[in-house]
């Protein structure tokens, strides 16, 4: 378990991020923590210069269509990054692994299996309490550390593109 804050936020310096778009999904379970976890991105996003227009949130009843979600969005091809936002918290039967292991293996498929950089942002903790330690607490919260990570990804991929010629911001030739 993390003991310190890991979502110090410092601003990132990029330029036209005003021009990114980015699609995040969320889940509705465990709303007391995934609300708190969108909303931290949603900040970061706004103090980053990306347009709120350029900024679509989409809300799943629970973590597991995560990857359903997710993978319909970066299919759009509208979005530069997604980011997707989900809390299990064990329970007494083994559905927190099932469904844990789900999720990570369908936002991994995401990123493999299209171009849009898809960002894991779903708590898996133990007890209730760690989940809002993470989400505002005392450890921070992870949608910041999520929304910056889907801005770091956008500028990869954008300084990745202009180094070998591609046309287009964030776009591979093979597109």
């Amino acid at each position: 378990m993390a003991t310190v804050n890991l979502s110090d936020y410092k601003p990132l310096d990029i330029t036209n991020a005003e021009d990114f778009s980015i699609g995040i999904v969320f889940s509705e379970w465990n709303d007391f923590v995934t609300h708190n976890l969108r909303d931290a991105a949603l900040e970061i996003l706004e103090k980053e210069g990306v347009k709120a227009e350029n900024v679509k949130v989409f809300s799943v009843p629970g973590a597991f269509e995560l990857s359903y979600a997710s993978m319909q969005l970066c299919k759009e091809r509208k979005f530069d990054a997604v980011i997707a936002i989900g809390c299990v918290i064990r329970g007494e039967t083994p559905h927190f692994d099932f469904v844990c292991d789900a999720v990570a293996q369908g936002i991994k498929d995401c990123n493999i299996l299209t171009d849009t950089p898809t960002i894991f942002c779903v708590l898996t903790d133990d007890k209730k309490e760690q989940s809002i330690a993470r989400s505002g607490g005392d450890l921070g919260n992870k949608g910041v550390e999520a929304a910056v990570t889907a801005l770091s990804m956008i500028n990869f991929r954008r300084n990745l593109s202009d180094k070998k010629g591609n046309i287009g911001f964030g776009h591979s030739q093979n597109q």
